[in-house]
């Protein structure tokens, strides 16, 4: 302690630099100034005064005018040689430098005077050491070593300086007992290593004593002003502290960080950098044996090589900080142990020189020492945890870029076969990426925890067995013990969330049928029973999340009552098995904070152990994925190819004008050369072929599986058509073979024909190399032309082969079967990465017909389309495909069946101009597969097949000679497609319907924007910064949501979790008090030693720990049951309001109108379901735990400190307003991050998953390298924003880290002064030094979970939103019991004045329509596309606002029926087949009512009763999603068998057979004349001639009715529209 030694009454306490005593040794010169100390120490007074004075001009004067102009720019930043070793040793030296102040101080207490020479020449050299490193920070940033002199002067001298003092104390017989000799040589040590870092600065740089100095230029990154990610280029304390974050992160309040705020990341991190990294060691790895080792041990080993060395650094500094850990304890231990001794004087120091000489050991016996070092153990200590972290982190960011991109090129190369055949699905090349690289990134992130645990373990122990003894072994053992059981209930956590995760799937997939199928459900009445299936689904899955919710209670209990039971145990045994019982608080509050510690590895445990099993299972999949077979992996040997070919032709594909990938040149050439094999390799030598031939097959067998042939014995050729413009064409013989023929060629058609199945899509993928060749060759053929080479398509440069014959396939324009668009824009979409020509574009949309459907979007062509934008039809997808074809310019086109989803008109105006005019204008050759034989004279040539072999090729004239009886088969049906095309008079073709329905949508959605602008703009008050309102919003947290969350949960849950988590708390400090108490009598009995607990017999005084010890019992007790208690409730509050909260959703939405389906994106209301509803049942909950215990742990601990010394709450105010304003800001900030890494972590996915499904297309275009660049850019997108915010994380951490460091020292200095001089209880004082030492994590956890709770507590904003949609009126005036039984029995209907309307705030759709329908007629309506026909359909069950007029059905007003009741008893067949996954049986009726032989009837009708039949199960045959299992035709009459089932006697048939053929239309219309014949059927006509013969027509325009009378009658009439439909197509 500090000793203090009363002046007598006459002396007063005087200032001098050497001190005031009389006759002081101080001044006493007589053996020389050198041998006087004071004199020594004001000679190490001059380098720091001369430092001072030189540089503090030039700072600022030389850089206050420019600093923030260097400090925004940061482009002149770099680091001289020894930069960081120059930063550690001024911190050490700083360190060193505050013991020696301290040393000066303590050892001046005993002297009678006060001697400035011991600490003055100390706190000068500090002040030099900080300005030192400022101003080499100053010179450095702005690359101008020469002031670097001055340095190097001060740097000479202190050494001298420092010398001189060190020789004269050795000379004086002072040694290592003296703690200023050793610290003075340790500064001796310390200038003299900076004075030679200084020097090779100058060696280095050469700026003095060289006549040529070297001239460094900054990092390539720092010049470019798009780089901030600054982590890596900043000086060693910016890194520590993160400091050059502050501005990032504060502008964050003033502006939404986006992709443009964050910038891109330096090269060093980029997935490329890595991805070639990690190649090198998978090559380096396959070369001693040639090829790559099997198993998951290359991928661990090239891993561990490519990204070993950082994660070494992050263990190095993790196992440092866990070591720095323990000084909190044994400070605290010291310092009780120091406030509770009797004797608090200290014998004389020696003195020497005419100064006083402490040992290290008199001043580490000093109070206020143990708390400052305390307080830099505690900075270091953080500071070494968050580096370690932040190395981690970044390691597993870079390694996951790498892999992703590792991933990417794999699926490049590999064969279509592996999807196709159900090997691998996108589903599992998406977990691939989603998942398993997570979870390795997630391995790397907690890999440090495997070293540094055992390390943490060990030591606690030892120091607990140090304090305790044997009865601390037993307290650790409890924790040991109960650690397995928290490994069980982990893996219990972890199966539990599977089954949960599988429960939710199947919960989505039923509400996702719900939802798309959601017209038909309230059209049917059949809301409820889907709904009821749903929520028994979630009933499963509730029944989960309960064992999920008991799981993590336990593990929250455990977590909570582990350390007190430890505590308790060896505080019972000790107490028990010690010989004096020996607990003073010294001990006590020591080994309190040791279990606390070693509390948190035994809990890391389970998690780190999990993570490592799910790396290990992660690697083996990759290992399986790597291990897949690749396209050409079964090649022939190939002939030897010309020296110096592939060294070429590895960079041909890579002089396409792409955007920069990085700047640094070398690293794009090394991507270039990892391009895959695919694209480098070309096989083989020309043959002599016919110089027409573009394409050659010869003896082809052709499989997509190791098992028999699907193309067998294929022998074909197709025709050449190429121009001057054309490109490079190549030859492969074994593969792939393209030929070089002298002469020009004219554009050809191919046609490939045959019956579905056949192989012609086959045929296709073969010429393109995505089959496995079995035997026979590919020959290619193409046209070299000079003057094309600088075309914009990607095409190689001639190669370096000496005769020109060695070449690869060029470039294909190929338009699948199964249209595949991109997540982008129409014009994206269609330009396909080749530049905008204006006029080219306009002809394809022109040619496509797609300028109707994109005059009706509301960006044009810019609209988005894809998962995140709007949904297409099919016929829509198929045009945009075959656009993209037309518009590449590439010689060869194959389109796949691009007429199969066009209606007639399109598919003839599509070959007319696109494929006849436009491609052969161009002189393209094309490959045609189609089933319209009616093209077949435009072809040049016929390719006929038949069960996977050629049947026929030729001419049509060919073909009519060599096979006639095919020719005529040709004939018949080329003729009924003609008449086909001739009768279908169509007032609205399939394309038309397309539209119509895509207006709709998009009229609703933007009526629905409208209104939402207008709700936005009144409820921004009348403030005219908009901006600066929304940003008030951002800074502030959603207490609404979080009181509507709690608030779901209801009264009694909530106040049982207020109670028990104030309970408990209460307690927990509660018995840390008892503690003190307990421990502080123990003390004060052992001084007083009073005979109160003497036993008569013996007098043998001892303390009696028997009423203490059982008090800390019950309350530790009852501590833990209150631990339980809380885990228990928090969990159950979450349970209760997941239930509520999903149960008002699914009701609303089922509830509300279709308006609200028309006008929010499907996409948007299933994430309410997925997304939204998994954050509020598994993430919520045990964020509010962690919320509301480190909140209360933080308020708690600022209580007993401020309790134990009162004074701290002064300090408290400052501490509280840093803390406030640090958490706002980082709030902020840390929810754009966390939904900036969310939103490009979704574009990256879906680049994997739509690069799976457009495989076939890329590869055919050669468009890999431009697909692997846009792959670059979204991984970088994605890693920036995940690297930025854990930086943040870091910065907000290393500032509550800091703070909680203040709290400490303010805590400590203040309790020991309070002791010293208050007489505060030692037990106080340790009760107050364990709760400062935690405060810093409490206050991190508080501020964290604040911020990760306003991010999920959005999911409850975004349900609410939706809860707060109004419901259609299900009530009616009438009661169902009032509706008759059988109503409607006869069918009439009367439609009086009704004028209807999609919404209040829309124009009306129907006005003032009159119509009356007689029991049993049939009407058919027609009109041309928004003449209000479907509205007229969609009011007989309300599904529209008749905000005027009435339908009288059968004499009921339908408007006073119950909704459900008059939905009921109609029926409707939609346009749009929906079926539902399940059985046939609940496809047709859902409600079970019908009887098997009622199914079969109208099966029966409907034509598909031998299909049923067939199926196994028949009537129970499942049906898959959507109905995939049956063709779009079948579906269709699925759906009339549906309306047939129900018998209702009024039917409404909306265009019910759009997809349905010709021939089976015909059939049905009798079957409903006949099945309806009693029946009134109201048919929305497609085709017009379907209603011609019906007993009514009515001709709608623009909402009213134009016409209205029998057909015959409007035939008759030559002026009637009606008449003019029907004479329009004929």
């Amino acid at each position: 302690m500090i000793p203090r030694y009363k002046p007598s009454p006459g002396s007063t306490m005087s200032l001098a630099f050497c001190g005031t005593e009389n006759n002081s040794a101080a001044y006493n010169v007589d053996g020389g100034v050198l041998n006087n100390g004071c004199f020594l120490d004001a000679l190490n007074v001059v380098p720091h005064v001369f430092l001072l004075f030189i540089t503090f001009p030039i700072l600022f004067i030389g850089w206050g005018s420019q600093s923030s102009k260097v400090h925004i720019h940061h482009s002149t930043w770099l680091h001289f040689p020894g930069h960081n070793l120059r930063w550690i040793l001024t911190f050490v030296l700083l360190f060193v430098l505050v013991c020696e102040i301290a040393e000066g101080i303590v050892s001046d207490g005993f002297s009678q005077s006060l001697h400035l020479h011991l600490y003055m020449p100390a706190a000068l050299a500090f002040m030099a050491g900080v300005t030192s490193i400022v101003y080499y920070h100053n010179i450095e940033t702005s690359n101008f070593p020469k002031l670097l002199s001055a340095l190097l002067i001060y740097w000479v001298l202190a050494f001298t300086m420092k010398t001189i003092k060190f020789a004269k104390y050795t000379e004086h017989g002072i040694g290592l007992r003296q703690l200023r000799y050793c610290i003075t040589g340790l500064l001796v040590l310390l200038y003299g290593l900076l004075l030679a870092v200084e020097i090779n600065v100058i060696l280095g740089r050469r700026y003095m004593c060289f006549a040529d100095p070297t001239e460094v230029k900054p990092p390539e990154d720092l010049q470019d002003l798009g780089v901030r990610f600054l982590q890596p280029f900043v000086n060693l304390l910016s890194k520590s502290t993160y400091w050059w974050m502050n501005k990032f992160i504060t502008s964050a309040h003033k502006r939404p960080i986006d992709l443009k705020v964050i910038g891109k990341l330096p090269i060093a991190m980029r997935a490329l950098t890595n991805y070639i990294k990690l190649r090198k060691e998978f090559e380096d790895q396959k070369r001693p044996q040639g090829t790559a080792p099997p198993g998951p041990k290359w991928i661990w080993q090239a891993l561990r090589k490519a990204f070993g060395r950082p994660l070494i650094l992050s263990i190095m500094l993790r196992v440092l900080a866990d070591l720095l850990g323990f000084v909190g304890p044994l400070c605290i231990s010291g310092i009780v142990h120091h406030i509770s001794k009797d004797n608090r004087t200290i014998q004389q120091p020696m003195k020497l020189l005419g100064i006083y000489f402490i040992s290290s050991k008199e001043f580490l016996e000093n109070a206020y020492v143990l708390a400052v070092l305390l307080f830099f153990a505690l900075l270091l200590q953080r500071t070494f945890l968050q580096a370690s972290y932040y190395a981690a982190i970044e390691t597993g960011i870079n390694l996951r870029g790498a892999i992703q991109t590792k991933i990417y090129n794999k699926i490049m190369r590999m064969c279509t076969s592996n999807m196709s055949m159900g090997e691998l699905t996108v589903a599992q090349i998406c977990n691939l990426v989603a998942i398993d690289t997570n979870q390795l990134m997630w391995f790397f992130f907690l890999c440090p925890n495997l070293w540094a645990m055992p390390i943490q373990i060990i030591v606690g122990v030892i120091l607990l067995y140090y304090l305790l003894g044997v009865s601390a072994l037993i307290g650790a053992s409890v924790i040991a013990v109960l650690a397995p059981v928290q490994y069980f209930v982990a893996t219990k956590l972890s199966h539990t969330q599977k089954t949960t995760l599988e429960y939710s799937g199947e919960r989505l997939k039923k509400t996702n049928e719900l939802l798309r199928g959601v017209k038909l459900l309230k059209l049917y009445a059949w809301e409820n029973i889907f709904r009821d299936s749903v929520e028994e689904t979630r009933g499963r899955e509730l029944s989960s999340l309960r064992a999920f919710a008991i799981y993590t209670s336990i593990s929250m209990f455990m977590n909570a009552a582990i350390p007190i039971a430890a505590v308790l145990t060896t505080f019972v045994v000790h107490v028990h098995i010690s010989e004096d019982g020996d607990l003073s608080p010294a001990v006590a509050f020591a080994s309190l904070s040791l279990f606390h510690i070693l509390v948190t590895p035994l809990f890391l445990l389970s998690s780190v152990v999990r993570s490592t099993v799910k790396a290990l299972v992660s690697v083996q999949k990759l290992s399986e994925f790597f291990s897949c077979d690749e396209i050409g992996d079964e090649q022939e040997p190939r002939a030897t190819l010309t020296s110096g070919y592939s060294n070429h032709n590895q960079n041909k594909y890579h002089a396409v004008p792409l955007k920069v990938v990085n700047r640094k040149r070398p690293a794009r050439d090394d991507w270039n050369n990892f391009s895959p094999r695919g694209d480098q390799e070309a096989d083989g030598v020309s043959q002599g072929v016919d110089q027409d031939t573009c394409i050659k097959i010869t003896a082809g067998y052709f499989t997509w599986t190791d098992g028999p042939a699907t193309l067998c014995n294929v022998d074909i050729k197709v025709p050449f058509g190429e121009c001057s413009r054309v490109r490079d064409v190549f030859v492969f013989v074994g593969f792939i073979v393209l030929l070089l023929p002298p002469r020009t060629h004219t554009g050809k058609l191919t046609m490939i024909v045959g019956q579905v199945g056949c192989g012609k899509s086959s045929l296709l993928l073969a010429a393109l190399g995505e089959m496995q060749r079995v035997s026979g060759t590919v020959m290619w053929n193409s046209l070299p032309s000079p003057e094309c080479h600088g075309d914009e398509s990607p095409t190689p440069d001639r190669d370096a082969a000496g005769d020109g014959t060695v070449r690869k396939r060029g470039p294909v324009a190929y338009a699948s079967q199964k249209p595949w668009l991109l997540n982008a824009t129409i014009v994206e979409n269609v330009t396909f990465e080749m530049p905008m020509i204006k006029s080219r574009y306009n002809a394809v949309i022109e040619a496509c017909s797609l300028q109707p459907d994109i005059d009706i979007l509301p960006q044009g062509d810019q609209t988005e389309v894809g998962e995140r934008g709007i949904i297409l039809s099919g016929g829509q997808k198929q045009r945009i495909s075959v656009a993209r074809a037309l518009y590449q310019q590439t010689n060869v086109v194959f389109l796949d069946d691009p007429f199969s989803a066009l209606d007639i008109h399109l598919s003839d105006h599509l070959m007319q101009d696109g494929i006849l005019k436009m491609l052969r204008e161009e002189k393209r050759t094309v490959v045609l597969v189609t089933h319209k034989l009616q093209y077949l004279p435009h072809a040049d040539w016929i390719i006929a097949m038949k069960e996977g072999t050629i049947q026929t090729e030729g001419t049509l004239k060919d073909i009519q000679k060599s096979e006639p009886e095919l020719f005529e088969q040709w004939k018949t049906l080329m003729h009924r497609q003609d008449q086909e095309f001739q009768t279908e008079t169509v007032t609205e073709t399939m394309t038309d319907l397309e539209r119509k329905n895509l207006r709709r949508a998009m009229y609703s959605r933007e009526a629905a924007k409208t209104e939402e602008d207008e709700e936005e703009e009144s409820m921004e008050s009348e403030d005219d910064d908009n901006l600066s309102q929304v940003m008030r919003q951002r800074a502030t947290i959603p207490w609404r949501s979080c009181g509507a969350y709690l608030s779901s949960a209801g009264p009694l849950l909530l106040s049982l979790l207020l109670l028990s988590q104030l309970l408990k708390h209460s307690l927990m400090v509660a018995i840390d008090y008892w503690l003190a108490r307990w421990t502080s009598h123990v003390i004060s009995a052992k001084a007083d030693g009073s005979p109160r607990n003497c036993s008569a017999a013996t007098q043998d005084c001892s303390f009696s720990h028997a009423w203490y010890l059982s008090v800390f019992s019950v309350l530790c007790c009852l501590g833990i049951v209150l631990c339980l208690a809380t885990s228990v409730a928090v969990e159950w509050t979450g349970l209760a309001a997941a239930k509520e909260l999903h149960h008002g959703l699914l009701n609303k939405i089922i509830l509300a109108p279709m308006r609200l389906f028309e006008t929010t994106p499907l996409g948007s209301i299933l994430n309410r379901f997925s997304t939204d509803t998994n954050t509020i049942d598994q993430h919520i909950p045990t964020t509010l735990e962690c919320l509301s215990r480190s909140t209360l742990l933080c308020v708690s601990a600022m209580a007993v400190i401020s309790y134990v010394t009162p004074v701290f709450l002064i300090a408290l105010l400052p501490l509280a307003v840093t803390c406030y304003f640090i958490q706002k800001y980082f709030r902020v900030a840390s929810r754009d991050l966390q939904q900036l890494e969310d939103s490009t972590q979704l574009p990256l996915l879906s680049h994997f998953s739509e690069t799976v499904e457009g495989l076939p297309t890329i590869r055919a275009l050669r468009y890999e390298p431009r697909f692997r660049h846009r792959l670059l850019q979204f991984t970088d997108a994605n890693n920036i924003a995940s690297l930025f915010l854990t930086a943040a994380n870091r910065w907000l951490e290393v500032r509550m880290e800091y703070i909680g460091a203040c709290v400490v020292l303010v805590a400590a200095v203040a309790s020991i002064s309070s002791s010293l001089y208050n007489q505060l209880s030692p037990g106080l004082v340790g009760l107050g030094l364990t709760y400062a030492l935690m405060v810093s994590n409490y206050m991190n956890w508080m501020v964290r979970n604040l911020a990760d709770m306003e991010v999920q507590l959005g999911a409850v904003k975004r349900i609410n939103g939706l809860l707060r949609t109004e419901a259609e009126n299900y009530e009616g005036l009438l009661t169902v019991s009032q509706v008759p039984d059988g109503w409607p029995r006869h069918g009439e209907i009367k439609i009086q004045n009704l004028s209807v309307r999609y919404d209040a705030s829309l124009k009306p759709v129907l006005k003032n329509v009159n119509a009356h329908v007689s029991p049993g007629q049939k009407v058919g309506i027609c009109g041309r596309t928004g003449s209000g026909k479907s509205s007229f359909s969609l009011a007989f069950f309300r599904m529209v606002d008749m905000f005027e007029g009435r339908i009288v059905i059968d004499n009921i007003d339908i408007s006073k029926l119950p909704l459900q009741t008059l939905r009921s008893r109609l029926s409707i067949i939609l346009q749009d087949p929906i079926l539902f996954s399940g059985t046939i049986r609940f496809n047709l009726d859902p409600e079970m009512k019908a009887t098997d032989e009622m199914l079969w009837e109208a099966l029966e009708i409907a034509q598909l009763k031998s299909v049923v039949k067939t199926l196994p199960g028949g009537l129970d045959a499942i049906v898959t999603e959507g109905g995939e299992n049956f063709s779009q035709g079948q579906r269709q009459l699925f759906c009339l068998a549906r309306a047939f089932v129900r018998k209702s006697s009024i039917l409404i048939m909306d265009e019910a057979t759009a997809s349905i053929d010709m021939a089976t239309e015909s059939i049905l219309q009798k079957v409903v004349m006949t099945a309806f014949a009693d029946r009134t059927v109201v048919t929305i006509a497609h085709r017009v001639h379907t209603i011609l013969n019906a007993d009514l027509v009515i001709v709608m325009k623009r909402g009213i009715i134009l016409e209205y009378d029998t057909p015959q009658a409007l035939l008759a009439s030559e002026d009637s529209v009606f008449a003019s439909f029907v004479r329009a197509d004929k």
